[in-house]
């Protein structure tokens, strides 16, 4: 990602009501696949607030690759303690992406598109990394 990728990204995630985005996210998450629902046991607006927490944590660790790297890969071994795999980060991509579009509106440009895109791909790459770092070890 580019330093102006990563500004877009930083922009648009901070002129968003996060809550009414993750609200969206995990209702197009479910609808895609409504077998996902037994993974969150967790209260639906604890959930919620949790994902606002991470991804507000990840986009602001992005800038710097270390830090980034390594809080995501803790990341995904946690997911994968939850079940959660390949198909599942493609799902949940495919989720956030069309929630960030709707929330943008017209601001959602090719530009933002193509930042928020490899934002997403970096984060899912890194944390599957993660994950099959920890399944190597047992």
């Amino acid at each position: 990602m580019t330093p102006a990728q990563i500004d877009l990204v930083e922009q648009t995630l901070a002129s968003l009501d996060i809550e009414a985005l993750t609200i969206d996210f995990y209702r197009r998450a479910f609808e895609r696949d409504p077998s996902l629902t037994v993974m969150f046991t967790a209260d639906p607006a604890l959930q919620r607030a949790r994902f606002a927490a991470e991804l507000a944590a990840i986009i602001r660790s992005i800038r710097s690759l270390d830090a980034f790297e390594g809080a995501v890969r803790v990341l995904g071994e946690r997911h994968s303690e939850y079940g959660v795999c390949a198909v599942h980060y493609t799902l949940m991509g495919s989720a956030l992406l069309a929630s960030l579009a709707a929330a943008l509106g017209t601001r959602w440009t090719a530009d933002v598109s193509e930042a928020w895109t490899l934002a997403y791909n970096l984060t899912a790459e890194t944390m599957m990394l993660g994950a099959l770092e920890i399944a190597s070890e047992r």
